[in-house]
């Protein structure tokens, strides 16, 4: 009833609760009750893909965070992959700018020019990869560049090589896509990187795709440019097999350097690059990523996210040109040096635990992953 008095306060003709307008509302009310009542004998029939994919596993503790929170529990959470500091003061000021000037319409499913034009810079200055700005896919967070990358190059009957351990999302994603997810097990050993060796044993002739995350996410592991190097001459002999390099922890770097798969001789034509700004420059709650590829994927890319989600939100836009452009490179080393800092505490407190071993600690993002 509280539901219909809405919905007739909502429309042009409000009736009072006498006379006609009771009656109608008497005839509305069993009306309902009886659409209601019959309800229980549909048959719902969901697509069979949602059977095949887990809610992810992360954003269900994360809500049971939340819901905790607002009960007025303290939690310490320690599931969802997020900076604890806040996004520089430029990218903050851009974004209020950017609501009290009007930039609030859409924009191209792209993105800006002046956002693409600050990536294709970035890349190209810092990482030594070269994207023209319309091979450039800005969308809702690096998740959802992940998902389109994965959904416009594999369908049934492919074969998505991961690497273990992975980030929960990608088999379910590759399962959406109704492609076969294949685990690729690391060693403790190997620092649980990627060797040429292993990717040569798990690559087949039905390999579409491998997703590669460096740094790694959950073990904080970074590939060298000579491992990178020998994966791609592994790669050579396969290639229909493409690559969809998450490179979205790159500047959270503790040891030596992470370097762009792209930039790797004889790879940028079959790479997609994924980063954003989530992890980088603490703008999760602004949900800014993107995708660069060569032009053929770049395009299958936009034409989904074109029916999906149009463009990212013309406000995170405007506070991802400020990240990029205003933001010292010595204000994000800065930022770097804080996580180094909290990286040893962890360490070290790791180490006064017993039966708590870690063999590999984490040379990037900001995980770590004990063996229990």
């Amino acid at each position: 009833q509280r539901i219909l008095i809405l919905v007739l306060a909502a429309t042009s003709e409000v009736h009072s609760f006498t006379g006609v307008g009771s009656q109608k509302f008497a005839s509305l009310s069993r009306g309902c009750s009886e659409r209601l009542a019959s309800t229980a004998d549909v048959n719902i029939e969901l697509n069979p893909l949602v059977a095949s994919v887990k809610i992810s596993k992360t954003v269900e503790v994360f809500s049971l965070v939340k819901e905790m929170e607002a009960a007025g529990d303290i939690v310490t959470s320690l599931c969802v992959g997020e900076p604890d500091f806040p996004p520089p003061k430029a990218v903050l000021n851009a974004a209020m700018d950017a609501i009290q000037n009007g930039a609030t319409r859409y924009t191209a499913v792209t993105g800006t020019a002046d956002l693409r034009n600050a990536i294709s810079d970035d890349l190209k200055n810092r990482k030594g990869v070269y994207y023209p700005p319309t091979d450039i896919v800005v969308g809702n967070g690096a998740k959802q560049c992940v998902y389109q990358g994965v959904l416009a190059t594999c369908g049934p009957g492919d074969e998505v090589l991961i690497p273990a351990p992975f980030w929960p999302s990608y088999p379910e994603m590759v399962a959406l896509a109704g492609a076969t997810p294949v685990i690729m097990n690391t060693k403790k050993e190997d620092g649980y990187l990627v060797t040429p060796e292993a990717l040569e044993s798990a690559l087949t002739e039905k390999t579409k795709l491998i997703i590669f995350c460096n740094p790694s996410n959950p073990t904080g592991g970074v590939h060298s440019m000579q491992r990178l190097q020998e994966i791609a001459q592994v790669l050579e002999k396969y290639p229909k097999c493409l690559v969809l390099a998450d490179e979205i922890y790159e500047r959270l770097v503790y040891e030596g350097t992470c370097e762009s798969f792209a930039s790797v001789p004889g790879m940028y034509d079959r790479t997609m690059t994924v980063n954003g700004f989530s992890k980088s420059h603490a703008m999760t709650g602004m949900r800014l990523g993107y995708l660069a590829a060569p032009t053929k994927l770049s395009k299958a890319c936009t034409t989904i996210q074109s029916q999906l989600t149009s463009c990212a939100g013309s406000i995170s836009q405007a506070a991802g040109v400020a990240a990029l452009t205003q933001v010292s490179e010595e204000e994000m080393k800065q930022n770097v040096e804080i996580m180094r800092g909290k990286r040893n505490f962890v360490l070290s407190e790791l180490a006064t635990m017993e039966g708590v071993t870690l063999d590999s600690p984490p040379s990037g993002a900001f995980y770590v992953l004990p063996d229990l």
